[in-house]
């Protein structure tokens, strides 16, 4: 069992208002990510959010995801919800599809393709590579987890992912989505021109 844990707690900052709130064709960001989550090959979603919570909320009434709120999202960061998405997934998940709720342009073809390299090296690391680059969504076996979940957070992710370069299979995909995330104006614009 895959759980997709959908990061959606950040405050925007460099956005300058609330980037999984603004609209995206018919839809919102955060709606857009989720919906393609939902349609990819793993067995539950979780998201976690913070910043806004109600409006994040109320942006995903009508789908059957799992919402989880990070109380720590703003001293935490990054890290306090991917822990936050860890504690919440189910007990059977044998690994966690870490994705950034700010990359709505990544194809569920693109997730599919992690997943099962994920279902064929289940105690290995997957990391999308796209010329070379490593992207996102993450794909992080269960035996990762507690090395995670005890991390500070003056550390993040990367700590672990350093520490474990031999654990590490890269999966090459098609698509320079999964190096783009969506932090300014700019993005934004990128996003809209790539999606509609």
């Amino acid at each position: 069992m895959i759980s997709a844990i959908v990061l959606a707690a950040g405050m925007s900052r460099r956005m300058g208002r609330p980037k999984l709130l603004l609209p995206l064709g018919d839809e919102l960001v955060i709606q857009r990510v989720v919906r393609t989550v939902m349609s990819s090959a793993v067995d539950e979603t979780i998201v976690v959010v913070g910043h806004r919570r109600a409006e994040m909320e109320e942006a995903l009434t009508h789908f059957h995801v799992r919402v989880v709120y990070n109380p720590d999202y703003a001293q935490g960061e990054m890290l306090s919800s991917i822990q936050a998405g860890l504690r919440a997934a189910s007990l059977q998940a044998a690994a966690a599809l870490i994705v950034l709720g700010d990359q709505p342009g990544i194809p569920s073809t693109v997730i599919d393709r992690i997943v099962a390299t994920l279902r064929e090296h289940s105690d290995r690391i997957c990391l999308p590579t796209y010329g070379g680059r490593r992207g996102h969504p993450i794909g992080l076996p269960r035996r990762f987890w507690p090395e995670v979940l005890a991390l500070g957070w003056d550390a993040s992710l990367r700590d672990v992912i350093r520490n474990h370069q031999a654990n590490i299979v890269e999966v090459a995909v098609p698509d320079e989505a999964i190096l783009m995330d969506m932090d300014t104006p700019e993005d934004y614009e990128w996003v809209i021109g790539r999606l509609e």
